[in-house]
Protein backbone atom coordinates (compact mmCIF):
# COMPACT_ATOMS: atom_id res chain seq x y z
CA UNK A 1 0.00 0.00 0.00
CA UNK A 2 1.23 3.53 -1.19
CA UNK A 3 1.60 6.06 1.45
CA UNK A 4 -1.01 9.15 0.98
CA UNK A 5 0.90 12.07 -0.47
CA UNK A 6 0.15 15.48 -0.10
CA UNK A 7 -2.42 15.83 -2.80
CA UNK A 8 -4.34 12.77 -1.38
CA UNK A 9 -4.70 14.13 1.59
CA UNK A 10 -5.51 17.36 0.24
CA UNK A 11 -7.79 15.65 -1.48
CA UNK A 12 -9.23 14.55 1.63
CA UNK A 13 -9.25 17.36 3.78
CA UNK A 14 -11.13 19.01 0.84
CA UNK A 15 -13.90 16.33 0.86
CA UNK A 16 -14.20 16.74 5.30
CA UNK A 17 -14.89 20.24 4.45
CA UNK A 18 -18.10 19.67 2.31
CA UNK A 19 -19.28 17.53 3.94
CA UNK A 20 -19.68 19.79 7.20
CA UNK A 21 -16.68 18.89 9.34
CA UNK A 22 -17.84 20.03 12.22
CA UNK A 23 -14.34 20.29 14.39
CA UNK A 24 -13.12 22.57 11.36
CA UNK A 25 -15.82 25.02 12.21
CA UNK A 26 -15.18 25.23 15.97
CA UNK A 27 -11.16 25.76 15.00
CA UNK A 28 -12.31 28.71 12.36
CA UNK A 29 -14.64 30.49 15.28
CA UNK A 30 -12.52 29.60 18.43
CA UNK A 31 -9.24 32.21 18.95
CA UNK A 32 -7.03 29.42 20.64
CA UNK A 33 -4.55 32.02 22.11
CA UNK A 34 -7.54 33.88 24.20
CA UNK A 35 -6.47 30.89 26.30
CA UNK A 36 -2.67 31.36 26.34
CA UNK A 37 -2.62 33.75 29.57
CA UNK A 38 -4.36 31.50 31.64
CA UNK A 39 -2.24 27.96 30.64
CA UNK A 40 1.14 29.97 30.86
CA UNK A 41 0.54 30.05 34.27
CA UNK A 42 0.63 25.98 33.71
CA UNK A 43 3.58 26.48 31.38
CA UNK A 44 5.86 28.42 33.87
CA UNK A 45 5.51 26.35 36.79
CA UNK A 46 6.19 22.35 34.57
CA UNK A 47 8.97 24.24 32.48
CA UNK A 48 12.24 24.14 34.50
CA UNK A 49 15.09 24.00 32.09
CA UNK A 50 15.69 24.24 27.98
CA UNK A 51 17.66 20.89 27.87
CA UNK A 52 16.03 17.64 26.81
CA UNK A 53 12.85 17.17 24.53
CA UNK A 54 10.53 20.11 23.98
CA UNK A 55 7.65 20.16 25.89
CA UNK A 56 3.80 20.00 23.71
CA UNK A 57 2.33 23.65 23.36
CA UNK A 58 0.01 24.01 25.83
CA UNK A 59 -2.49 25.27 23.01
CA UNK A 60 -2.07 21.90 21.26
CA UNK A 61 -2.68 20.23 25.11
CA UNK A 62 -5.84 22.09 25.41
CA UNK A 63 -7.21 21.34 22.32
CA UNK A 64 -6.72 17.76 23.06
CA UNK A 65 -8.91 17.84 26.35
CA UNK A 66 -11.66 19.98 24.49
CA UNK A 67 -11.96 16.95 21.78
CA UNK A 68 -11.84 14.52 24.76
CA UNK A 69 -14.92 16.58 26.34
CA UNK A 70 -16.92 17.04 22.94
CA UNK A 71 -16.55 12.98 22.21
CA UNK A 72 -16.50 12.07 26.15
CA UNK A 73 -13.29 10.20 25.34
CA UNK A 74 -10.65 8.12 27.94
CA UNK A 75 -7.36 9.41 27.63
CA UNK A 76 -6.40 6.17 25.71
CA UNK A 77 -9.32 6.77 23.18
CA UNK A 78 -8.08 10.58 22.79
CA UNK A 79 -4.75 8.82 21.41
CA UNK A 80 -6.44 6.46 19.23
CA UNK A 81 -8.34 8.87 17.33
CA UNK A 82 -5.90 11.69 16.91
CA UNK A 83 -3.87 8.55 15.21
CA UNK A 84 -6.67 7.33 13.23
CA UNK A 85 -8.84 10.38 12.27
CA UNK A 86 -7.37 13.30 9.78
CA UNK A 87 -10.42 15.43 10.72
CA UNK A 88 -8.76 15.09 14.69
CA UNK A 89 -5.03 15.76 13.36
CA UNK A 90 -6.48 18.91 11.24
CA UNK A 91 -7.97 20.39 14.32
CA UNK A 92 -5.57 19.97 16.14
CA UNK A 93 -2.80 21.53 13.66
CA UNK A 94 -1.14 17.85 13.25
CA UNK A 95 0.71 16.55 10.31
CA UNK A 96 1.47 12.53 9.74
CA UNK A 97 5.24 13.09 10.50
CA UNK A 98 4.21 15.21 13.74
CA UNK A 99 4.81 14.15 17.47
CA UNK A 100 1.24 13.16 18.99
CA UNK A 101 0.90 12.97 23.01
CA UNK A 102 -0.19 10.19 24.46
CA UNK A 103 -2.60 9.11 27.03
CA UNK A 104 0.02 9.60 30.30
CA UNK A 105 1.23 12.88 28.84
CA UNK A 106 -2.78 14.29 28.34
CA UNK A 107 -3.52 12.40 31.93
CA UNK A 108 -0.52 14.59 33.36
CA UNK A 109 -1.29 17.76 31.65
CA UNK A 110 -5.13 17.69 33.48
CA UNK A 111 -3.64 16.71 36.30
CA UNK A 112 -1.63 19.93 36.43
CA UNK A 113 -4.80 22.14 35.63
CA UNK A 114 -6.32 20.39 38.53
CA UNK A 115 -3.67 20.65 40.60
CA UNK A 116 -3.34 24.17 39.90
CA UNK A 117 -7.17 25.37 40.22
CA UNK A 118 -7.08 26.46 36.00
CA UNK A 119 -10.19 24.76 34.57
CA UNK A 120 -12.67 27.47 36.11
CA UNK A 121 -10.29 30.32 34.93
CA UNK A 122 -10.20 28.70 31.44
CA UNK A 123 -14.11 28.51 31.48
CA UNK A 124 -14.05 31.90 32.94
CA UNK A 125 -11.73 33.32 30.25
CA UNK A 126 -13.59 32.25 27.78
CA UNK A 127 -17.24 33.76 29.19
CA UNK A 128 -15.11 37.26 28.51
CA UNK A 129 -14.35 36.30 24.98
CA UNK A 130 -17.96 35.91 24.49
CA UNK A 131 -18.79 38.80 26.11
CA UNK A 132 -16.46 40.54 23.50
CA UNK A 133 -18.38 38.56 21.39
CA UNK A 134 -21.47 40.58 21.85
CA UNK A 135 -23.05 37.34 23.16
CA UNK A 136 -23.46 38.89 26.53
CA UNK A 137 -25.53 37.35 29.32
CA UNK A 138 -28.62 38.77 28.70
CA UNK A 139 -33.15 38.41 28.87
CA UNK A 140 -32.52 36.78 32.35
CA UNK A 141 -30.79 33.25 33.40
CA UNK A 142 -32.59 29.75 34.20
CA UNK A 143 -30.63 27.45 36.82
CA UNK A 144 -31.36 24.10 37.11
CA UNK A 145 -28.67 20.92 37.92
CA UNK A 146 -28.65 17.47 36.12
CA UNK A 147 -27.08 14.25 37.46
CA UNK A 148 -23.29 13.24 36.22
CA UNK A 149 -23.04 9.58 37.17
CA UNK A 150 -19.87 7.86 37.88
CA UNK A 151 -19.50 3.92 37.64
CA UNK A 152 -20.75 2.30 40.59
CA UNK A 153 -20.33 1.47 43.94
CA UNK A 154 -20.09 -2.40 45.31
CA UNK A 155 -19.58 -1.85 48.81
CA UNK A 156 -21.23 -3.07 51.57
CA UNK A 157 -24.15 -1.42 53.78
CA UNK A 158 -21.47 -1.02 56.25
CA UNK A 159 -18.40 0.57 53.90
CA UNK A 160 -21.17 2.83 52.42
CA UNK A 161 -22.04 4.21 56.05
CA UNK A 162 -18.56 4.61 56.93
CA UNK A 163 -18.00 6.81 53.76
CA UNK A 164 -20.92 8.84 54.34
CA UNK A 165 -19.46 9.90 57.77
CA UNK A 166 -16.05 11.00 56.32
CA UNK A 167 -13.98 8.08 56.88
CA UNK A 168 -12.28 4.99 54.88
CA UNK A 169 -13.63 2.00 55.68
CA UNK A 170 -12.31 -0.89 57.44
CA UNK A 171 -8.76 -2.71 55.65
CA UNK A 172 -9.04 -0.19 52.93
CA UNK A 173 -5.87 1.57 53.28
CA UNK A 174 -4.44 -1.76 53.29
CA UNK A 175 -5.61 -2.26 50.09
CA UNK A 176 -4.35 0.83 47.91
CA UNK A 177 -5.16 -0.76 44.74
CA UNK A 178 -8.64 -1.12 46.00
CA UNK A 179 -8.77 2.26 47.71
CA UNK A 180 -7.63 3.89 44.42
CA UNK A 181 -10.69 2.80 42.81
CA UNK A 182 -12.99 4.06 45.26
CA UNK A 183 -15.17 6.68 44.83
CA UNK A 184 -15.50 7.99 48.26
CA UNK A 185 -16.73 11.66 47.46
CA UNK A 186 -19.40 10.52 45.23
CA UNK A 187 -22.84 9.87 46.93
CA UNK A 188 -26.15 8.02 45.97
CA UNK A 189 -29.84 10.44 44.83
CA UNK A 190 -32.73 8.93 44.16
CA UNK A 191 -34.73 11.01 40.96
CA UNK A 192 -38.27 10.13 39.73
CA UNK A 193 -38.30 6.77 42.14
CA UNK A 194 -34.63 5.75 40.38
CA UNK A 195 -31.00 5.67 42.27
CA UNK A 196 -28.17 7.16 40.35
CA UNK A 197 -24.48 7.67 41.99
CA UNK A 198 -21.98 10.17 41.12
CA UNK A 199 -22.33 14.36 41.15
CA UNK A 200 -24.24 16.91 40.11
CA UNK A 201 -23.42 19.52 37.66
CA UNK A 202 -25.58 22.80 38.49
CA UNK A 203 -25.82 25.43 35.62
CA UNK A 204 -26.94 29.07 35.14
CA UNK A 205 -27.36 29.87 31.50
CA UNK A 206 -28.63 33.17 30.31
CA UNK A 207 -32.05 33.51 28.38
CA UNK A 208 -31.03 34.68 25.34
CA UNK A 209 -27.89 33.21 24.39
CA UNK A 210 -28.76 30.12 26.10
CA UNK A 211 -24.83 29.83 27.16
CA UNK A 212 -23.37 28.58 30.39
CA UNK A 213 -22.58 31.60 33.13
CA UNK A 214 -21.52 29.93 35.97
CA UNK A 215 -21.44 26.60 36.95
CA UNK A 216 -20.89 24.70 40.56
CA UNK A 217 -19.96 20.71 41.18
CA UNK A 218 -21.42 18.76 44.10
CA UNK A 219 -21.57 15.40 45.29
CA UNK A 220 -25.13 14.02 43.66
CA UNK A 221 -26.77 13.98 47.07
CA UNK A 222 -26.71 17.73 47.54
CA UNK A 223 -29.87 19.74 46.74
CA UNK A 224 -30.33 21.93 43.86
CA UNK A 225 -31.46 24.71 46.11
CA UNK A 226 -28.49 25.14 48.57
CA UNK A 227 -25.98 26.01 45.34
CA UNK A 228 -28.50 28.73 44.30
CA UNK A 229 -26.93 31.84 45.63
CA UNK A 230 -22.81 30.97 44.21
CA UNK A 231 -25.25 30.19 40.92
CA UNK A 232 -26.83 33.64 40.28
CA UNK A 233 -25.28 35.64 37.42
CA UNK A 234 -25.04 39.26 38.89
CA UNK A 235 -23.73 40.21 34.94
CA UNK A 236 -27.09 39.28 33.31
CA UNK A 237 -28.49 42.45 31.78
CA UNK A 238 -32.04 41.28 32.65
CA UNK A 239 -33.90 40.89 36.68
CA UNK A 240 -35.62 37.70 35.52
CA UNK A 241 -34.63 34.63 37.43
CA UNK A 242 -36.26 30.69 35.97
CA UNK A 243 -36.01 27.37 38.25
CA UNK A 244 -37.85 24.66 38.89
CA UNK A 245 -40.03 23.78 42.43
CA UNK A 246 -37.01 22.34 44.09
CA UNK A 247 -35.54 25.70 44.24
CA UNK A 248 -38.43 27.16 45.99
CA UNK A 249 -38.64 28.61 49.36
CA UNK A 250 -39.73 31.52 51.50
CA UNK A 251 -36.66 32.15 52.80
CA UNK A 252 -35.11 32.37 48.44
CA UNK A 253 -38.09 34.22 47.50
CA UNK A 254 -37.19 37.06 50.32
CA UNK A 255 -33.37 36.83 49.53
CA UNK A 256 -33.67 37.65 45.57
CA UNK A 257 -36.19 40.28 46.10
CA UNK A 258 -33.91 41.58 48.77
CA UNK A 259 -30.92 41.82 45.75
CA UNK A 260 -33.08 43.25 43.03
CA UNK A 261 -33.97 40.10 41.20
CA UNK A 262 -37.50 39.08 39.67
CA UNK A 263 -38.51 35.87 41.07
CA UNK A 264 -40.01 33.23 38.28
CA UNK A 265 -39.84 29.89 40.30
CA UNK A 266 -41.93 27.29 39.87
CA UNK A 267 -45.01 27.62 42.62
CA UNK A 268 -44.99 24.01 44.65
CA UNK A 269 -47.46 21.48 45.83
CA UNK A 270 -47.49 20.55 49.22
CA UNK A 271 -49.36 17.39 50.42
CA UNK A 272 -53.40 17.71 50.86
CA UNK A 273 -52.78 21.24 49.20
CA UNK A 274 -52.51 20.84 45.51
CA UNK A 275 -51.78 23.67 43.37
CA UNK A 276 -54.68 25.92 42.30
CA UNK A 277 -55.50 26.11 38.73
CA UNK A 278 -53.99 30.01 38.50
CA UNK A 279 -50.73 28.62 40.16
CA UNK A 280 -51.03 25.50 37.25
CA UNK A 281 -51.22 28.14 34.44
CA UNK A 282 -48.13 30.33 36.10
CA UNK A 283 -46.09 26.93 35.49
CA UNK A 284 -47.12 26.10 32.31
CA UNK A 285 -45.78 29.45 31.25
CA UNK A 286 -42.51 29.32 32.95
CA UNK A 287 -42.37 25.96 31.85
CA UNK A 288 -41.89 27.56 28.80
CA UNK A 289 -38.17 29.68 29.30
CA UNK A 290 -37.43 27.24 31.93
CA UNK A 291 -37.10 24.42 29.66
CA UNK A 292 -34.40 25.47 27.27
CA UNK A 293 -31.74 24.98 30.14
CA UNK A 294 -32.98 21.07 29.55
CA UNK A 295 -31.72 21.92 26.26
CA UNK A 296 -28.21 22.10 27.68
CA UNK A 297 -28.48 19.21 29.32
CA UNK A 298 -29.75 17.20 26.27
CA UNK A 299 -27.05 18.81 24.17
CA UNK A 300 -24.65 16.89 26.50
CA UNK A 301 -26.28 13.24 26.60
CA UNK A 302 -27.25 13.28 23.11
CA UNK A 303 -24.28 15.18 21.48
CA UNK A 304 -21.10 15.11 23.57
CA UNK A 305 -21.10 11.69 24.21
CA UNK A 306 -23.07 10.97 27.42
CA UNK A 307 -22.52 12.54 30.97
CA UNK A 308 -20.88 9.96 32.14
CA UNK A 309 -17.41 10.26 33.71
CA UNK A 310 -14.45 7.46 34.76
CA UNK A 311 -12.77 9.70 37.23
CA UNK A 312 -12.06 9.34 41.34
CA UNK A 313 -12.64 12.21 43.43
CA UNK A 314 -14.66 15.78 43.47
CA UNK A 315 -11.82 17.49 42.12
CA UNK A 316 -11.27 15.20 39.18
CA UNK A 317 -15.15 15.23 38.46
CA UNK A 318 -15.41 18.71 38.72
CA UNK A 319 -12.75 19.17 35.94
CA UNK A 320 -14.36 16.94 33.69
CA UNK A 321 -17.55 18.57 34.05
CA UNK A 322 -16.18 22.37 34.18
CA UNK A 323 -14.43 21.03 30.75
CA UNK A 324 -18.03 19.71 29.55
CA UNK A 325 -19.43 22.95 30.22
CA UNK A 326 -16.69 24.75 28.19
CA UNK A 327 -17.07 22.35 25.46
CA UNK A 328 -20.69 22.73 25.58
CA UNK A 329 -20.46 26.30 24.96
CA UNK A 330 -17.89 26.48 22.68
CA UNK A 331 -20.64 24.28 20.36
CA UNK A 332 -23.17 26.77 21.43
CA UNK A 333 -20.58 30.18 19.66
CA UNK A 334 -20.40 28.15 16.64
CA UNK A 335 -24.27 27.57 16.42
CA UNK A 336 -24.32 31.11 17.23
CA UNK A 337 -22.24 32.46 14.69
CA UNK A 338 -23.50 30.11 11.86
CA UNK A 339 -27.68 31.86 12.99
CA UNK A 340 -26.10 34.97 12.95
CA UNK A 341 -24.95 34.72 9.49
CA UNK A 342 -28.10 33.64 8.43
CA UNK A 343 -29.70 36.67 9.06
CA UNK A 344 -27.16 39.02 7.94
CA UNK A 345 -27.35 36.88 4.41
CA UNK A 346 -31.06 37.24 4.48
CA UNK A 347 -30.83 40.77 4.72
CA UNK A 348 -28.18 41.22 1.99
Amino acid sequence: MQQPGFFDLDERYTKLSKQGDPLEALDATIVWSTFRPVLKKLQKRTRKSNAGRKPYDVILMFKLLVLQSLYNLSDEQVEFQVRDRLSFMRFLGLSLEDRIPDATTLWLFRESLIEQGLIEPLFKQFNHYLDEQGYEARKGQIIDATIVPVPKQRNSREENQAIKAGEIPENWEEQPNKLGQKDTQARWTKKHNKSYYGYKNHVDIDNQHKLIRRYRTTDASVHDSQVLGELIDPDNSNADVWADSAYRSQETERELKSNGYRSHIHHKGKRNQPLSEHKQVVNQKRSAIRARVEHVFGYQENSMGGKLIRTIGLARASAKIGLMNLGYNMKRLVYLKKQQSRVIASIA
